[in-house]
């Protein structure tokens, strides 16, 4: 299976979408700035940095998101639980964010989403549980032969 191509498509689509992400933020905070604005009598510099931040800790996430399954895709192993239960939450974080951006982006926004979850949720299967080998197997025991039901 092609699952390391798989992992690191999904890394640079997380990262340019973590860059993206702290771009529109950026524009997002300058439009507040320059209109002062206010959402329900709050500062508008208070809105401005939490504009920023939000962006910021976002990128970062998405950014660390991209590492993880860069490394997974470098390295061809699993990521670990605590990598997983991350690209599950992106997972997870994507496919919500993309049912929003129906409706308020348009569809390309949405097909970019589930492209991004589709390759996250894809990176997960692949990198899920490895074939025991067989010499590690179970034996079953023998059935009895004297017709007596196993205890």
């Amino acid at each position: 299976m092609a699952r390391r191509p798989v992992a690191v498509v999904a890394a640079i689509v997380l990262l340019v979408e973590a860059v993206g992400i702290v771009v529109i933020n950026g524009i997002l905070a300058t439009f507040v700035d320059k209109q002062s604005m206010s959402l329900a009598d709050l500062d508008p510099d208070a809105m401005v940095t939490g504009t920023w931040v939000m962006g910021g800790v976002f990128g970062l996430y998405l950014a660390a998101c991209g590492v993880v399954l860069l490394l997974a895709g470098l390295r061809d192993r699993a990521p670990g639980r605590a990598a997983r239960i991350l690209l599950i939450s992106c997972a997870i974080v994507h496919g919500v964010l993309g049912a929003l951006t129906v409706g308020l982006v348009g569809w390309d926004a949405f097909a970019f989403m589930m492209v991004g979850l589709g390759l996250i949720v894809l990176t997960l299967v692949a990198y899920g549980k490895r074939d025991a080998p067989r010499d590690s197997e179970p034996k079953s025991e023998p059935a009895p032969t004297n017709g007596a039901a196993p205890a």
